[in-house]
């Protein structure tokens, strides 16, 4: 297949425009700049690009020197899921912490403060929310990510979400279809299968996508997850049937496809990268995520070269990387249109998060969370904190620092602990650190860690009277002589329980 100069220049410039990578540093390196000039459309943000709200915005304003109108992508969750504060712990709680409240109003609320957050400091995209109804408590990866198990409490959350985040001119990113509730595997590290069948589907997984859709979400991130109900040989992220069928013609959808990151084994060990992206696009994706951990100019050179070499070989239609290109173009000029109406208008944001200063809008919802089961009195004097720290997944990250000791000292002074994992003899020699102080016991996920249940059992077992703060999932029953579930292991939650614990 011979292509003219100008035919090879737009396809070089499609190709690049439907990139999302990543880089290392926090100032733009001179090849990503250059690669932006020729056309690359979005730019993707991790915790390694960021130090603090004043040097974010700069970067952000070096990206727009090359391109007015590039879309700078984030994946700030909130809660557990935190890039913009992913050195002292989200001001905002999680998704399961809203499902909990169950305001949508407040849900709205936080949304629309993080937009502002985000849009202060150049940010215009959103990987969030996730909109995975949770139905399996196993799962791996997704947890306090979801506003919980109840399908139709996820959609109105969802909804009321995407609508608070978009009011601040920040593109809401619904994910991930057609969800990732029900998986026992985590994507990034192998292809998670969900058997469920269609009419489960239907009424589960795909309810909280359609209110996102009606909402009007600006973007939906794909799941690489196996769905042979869907598809019996192909993951979502690369299905015709899933993307084009169900997503675009079924549901109605006529916003960016985004996928996830494509440097996840799920599809990196399995399909590979570059023709993992070509049959994205070809099966209905706009949008290739890459750069969580590849993140250099090898990787966008490839990726664009194997999308221009697909084009010459027949294996992906031009009209469809044309098209592709044109959705992510047109959401680039919403952006640009939300910035230059005020919606959403990049300012000097403090170092502290606002630049109207911090909201209390994340503390008051992360308050509202907390749920305290007294079985009996308890004074928390002097307290002995045993947290008790699972392996993070990757989503989450092992950066961002988790538990109650620095909020309690805030508040009661003298109080000490320490961080145990999954070894032999943590409970006892919890017992022994705590000696005859007040012991609070933190755990994450107590449910899935069989390490973690059976020493806070044996803590349990002599120490009766012990506090238990439940950071992750809440236990199938409450624990200790007070137990305080927090929904979400963010800094406002801790917080929250801190507030909770000192006040017994």
């Amino acid at each position: 297949m011979t292509l003219t100069d100008h035919r090879v220049d737009t396809l070089t410039r499609d190709a690049l425009a439907v990139l999302q990578p990543g880089f290392l540093g926090t100032t733009a390196p001179d090849w990503l700049l250059r690669r932006v000039g020729e056309g690359l459309t979005a730019v993707g943000l991790f915790g390694r690009n960021i130090a603090s709200p004043g040097q974010l915005a700069a970067l952000t304003a070096q990206l727009r020197a090359e391109r007015d109108d590039v879309l700078v992508a984030i994946d700030e969750e909130g809660g557990d899921v935190t890039r913009l504060e992913v050195r002292a712990g989200s001001s905002f709680p999680g998704n399961l912490a809203l499902g909990a409240v169950d305001d949508t109003d407040l849900t709205r609320a936080v949304a629309r403060e993080l937009g502002h957050r985000l849009a202060e400091c150049g940010v215009n995209l959103n990987w969030a929310p996730s909109a995975d109804v949770n139905s399996n408590p196993d799962n791996p990866v997704i947890g306090v990510r979801s506003f919980g198990a109840d399908t139709h409490l996820a959609a109105r959350h969802t909804a009321a979400y995407v609508e608070g985040l978009q009011a601040a001119g920040v593109a809401a990113c619904t994910k991930h279809f057609p969800g990732h509730g029900d998986t026992n595997v985590d994507s990034h590290h192998a292809l998670p299968r969900i058997d469920a069948g269609l009419d489960t589907l239907y009424a589960r997984e795909l309810v909280p996508f359609r209110a996102a859709v009606a909402a009007g979400t600006k973007a939906v991130m794909s799941a690489h997850i196996l769905l042979p109900a869907l598809d019996p040989t192909r993951p979502a992220t690369l299905s015709p049937q899933i993307l084009t069928g169900l997503l675009r013609e079924e549901l109605g959808y006529q916003g960016l496809i985004v996928t996830d990151g494509m440097e996840m084994n799920a599809i990196a060990g399995t399909y590979g990268i570059e023709r993992g992206s070509v049959l994205a696009i070809a099966a209905g994706a706009d949008a290739i995520c890459v750069g969580g951990g590849l993140a250099d100019e090898d990787t966008v050179l490839r990726l664009r070269d194997a999308l221009v070499a697909a084009v010459r070989e027949g294996s992906l239609h031009e009209e469809r990387l044309a098209d592709a290109a044109a959705r992510v173009r047109a959401l680039a000029e919403w952006t640009r249109r939300a910035r230059a109406t005020g919606a959403a208008v990049p300012g000097a944001p403090s170092e502290e998060g606002s630049a109207s200063g911090p909201a209390e809008i994340g503390l008051v919802a992360a308050r509202r969370a907390v749920r305290l089961t007294r079985g009996a009195e308890v004074s928390v004097k002097a307290p002995y904190v045993a947290r008790l720290s699972p392996v993070a997944n990757i989503a989450v990250g092992d950066e961002t620092p988790w538990g109650l000791v620095g909020e309690l000292s805030e508040l009661l002074g003298d109080v000490t602990g320490d961080t145990y994992a999954d070894e032999p003899g943590a409970a006892a020699a919890i017992l022994a650190a705590a000696g005859d102080r007040t012991l609070v016991v933190v755990v994450r996920d107590a449910h899935r860690h069989a390490w973690m249940g059976e020493a806070l059992d044996a803590v349990l077992a002599v120490r009766p009277d012990a506090v238990v703060v439940e950071m992750g999932l809440p236990m199938a029953a409450p624990r200790g002589a007070v137990h305080v579930a927090t929904y979400g292991a963010s800094r406002v939650c801790a917080r929250a329980a801190a507030e909770a614990v000192a006040a017994l």
